[in-house]
């Protein structure tokens, strides 16, 4: 089975992908990090912290686990990465190369655990290219942010995604599917999986 390029985002209910005022010491924004309280309810997110607890045996807590196993490399965008680089710890959840766009060369951020940042300043074609190398037989994940996605989208990249809606409003900040067209976002349901603090909704591209 040939790899796949994917995002997987969480959204408020009104649609929002990160809150107003998202900048490096306030990721996600304003009532943002409201969006993935259910994240860090599992004890496969939570061990990746090193954090003990969580729930192992929910739904939620096997996304999870799917998500971190499929992928081998992954895709953001420069202002992603500004928002992380200051707190993401030592030994950040990534475990795998991560292929950041920017217009400024920068060489390569070492971390922990097989984490490494890679600085592409050529486009996003070639950090795709680099990413799918990396990752052999697994998946590429587009971590984001929002503008990083849609990029991808109407690229014609993306061959699925999962949207884990919860039940938050934000009122504003950055919505995932802005500037998109009809005809950039044709998509087919896959499955749709319901807990108490999130649904998760998986989608397949169609041509």
């Amino acid at each position: 089975m040939s790899s796949k390029v994917f995002f997987d985002v969480g959204l408020s209910l009104d649609g929002y992908m990160a809150g107003p005022n998202a900048r490096p010491g306030n990721p996600l924004g304003d009532g943002g990090p409201a969006m993935h309280g259910w994240v860090f309810e599992t004890a496969s997110f939570r061990e990746l912290f090193g954090i003990p607890g969580g729930d192992s045996s929910s739904a939620d807590d096997a996304l999870i686990r799917r998500l971190f196993s499929r992928t081998g490399a992954y895709v953001m965008g420069r202002r992603m990465f500004d928002e992380g680089e200051v707190g993401w710890p030592e030994n950040p959840p990534f475990r795998a190369p991560v292929y950041v766009l920017t217009h400024s060369p920068r060489e390569p951020w070492v971390r922990q655990g097989g984490t490494t940042f890679h600085f592409v300043t050529d486009g996003i074609e070639s950090a795709l290219a680099q990413a799918k190398a990396a990752a052999g037989d697994k998946d590429v994940r587009i971590s984001g942010g929002a503008d990083t996605i849609r990029q991808y989208i109407q690229a014609g990249l993306i061959d699925e995604c999962t949207v884990h809606v919860t039940p938050a409003l934000l009122g504003a900040g950055l919505r995932l599917l802005d500037q998109l067209v009809p005809e950039e976002l044709k998509l087919e349901t896959v499955s749709a999986i319901s807990s108490k603090l999130v649904t998760h909704l998986d989608y397949r591209f169609t041509a």
